[in-house]
């Protein structure tokens, strides 16, 4: 049995990047985690998906979503194998980062402010 570091060739990698708060968690459901990492560390495992040309499914906090690197950008512009989506930290309101998100916000509001 595989463990979830080594995907089968044609299965989608599930993982977590960002804070370490939130890594056990997806660790015990089985996601490779990349607690806390820099943004060149991002960049490194975004391109290694890229030229893999693996499936993806990336859930990233989301400091690093707001983060300027590029191959995030990319990946995010392209859609495709690599789905990435963002969490909120557990300390701050549910404030999601993403295009859909904000379409959304544009469309309906803000409606999660109102708790």
């Amino acid at each position: 049995m595989a463990s979830p570091e080594t995907p089968q060739p044609g299965q989608t990698r599930m993982l977590f990047l960002g804070d370490d708060g939130l890594a056990d968690g997806f660790r015990l459901i089985g996601f490779e985690v990349h607690a806390s990492p820099r943004p060149d560390d991002v960049e490194r495992v975004l391109r290694e998906l890229q030229r893999e040309r693996e499936h993806a499914f990336v859930i990233v906090d989301d400091a690093i979503m707001r983060a300027e690197i590029p191959a995030l950008q990319q990946v995010l512009d392209e859609g495709g194998r690599i789905v990435v989506i963002a969490v909120p930290p557990l300390s701050a309101p549910a404030q999601l980062s993403s295009s859909v998100a904000e379409r959304l916000a544009a469309m309906f509001g803000n409606v999660g402010a109102a708790r």
